[in-house]
């Protein structure tokens, strides 16, 4: 079990405050609650991108908030998938082991596993524009594991997808939680989503 304390972010008229939070260590975790009760916002102080000075998140005996943002051994996936429009998928994949100085052929093995799990070959070489909204979403999930992190940060991550896809993208991230041994903390305002965790905590 992690856990986040004194979690205490002002932006403009808005006020989160959470005493504490705790997140397991192993399947999914689940913050749940409707638009604008401070999911994403918690979600940015944990990457670092809001500071949060008053917070702890101890982690693995660590405490992660005194780390730099790019520093945190975290997997981000963004409910915009925010990839690069001009880049490949697999340039996409690429860019974040990049950023920390490290190239696909040195992850070999690892990365195989990504490809074979996410289903990844027959659009590695497409244009971001050009994906699917499944494909997209399974790029922007490839990019988030490859540099190995040891928990998953997720935002609304099945909200971009019609309804008769999101069955399908939940069970592949219960996989790749199952098989990568990694925990995920996801944050949404489905009820459907719910079922998919193992803990579900109520910001509404």
């Amino acid at each position: 079990m992690s856990t986040v304390k004194n979690i205490n972010l002002k932006l403009g008229n808005f006020h989160l405050y959470k005493e504490h939070v705790e997140i397991l260590d192993e399947g999914i975790t689940l913050i749940w609650g409707p638009s604008g009760c401070g999911k994403s916002s918690f979600l940015k102080a944990l990457m670092g991108y809001y500071e949060c000075p008053e917070m702890s998140w101890e982690f693995k005996g660590k405490d992660l908030n005194l780390l730099p943002a790019g520093k945190r051994p975290i997997g981000i996936l963004f409910q915009s998938y925010d990839l690069f429009p001009h880049m490949t998928a697999i340039e996409n994949i690429e860019f974040a082991l990049k950023a920390k100085g490290k190239k696909l052929a040195d992850e070999k093995d690892y990365w195989n596993k990504i490809k074979e799990l996410l289903q990844l070959e027959s659009f590695l070489n497409t244009k971001a524009t050009n994906l699917s909204g499944g494909e997209s979403q399974r790029t922007a999930l490839a990019r988030a594991l490859i540099t190995k992190p040891e928990i998953l940060l997720l935002d609304e991550p099945f909200s971009a997808l019609d309804k008769s896809r999101r069955q399908k993208a939940r069970q592949l991230l219960k996989n790749v939680v199952e098989d990568f041994k990694i925990p995920a903390l996801i944050v949404s305002h489905d009820e459907d989503d719910q079922a998919l965790a193992q803990k579900v905590i109520d910001f509404e």
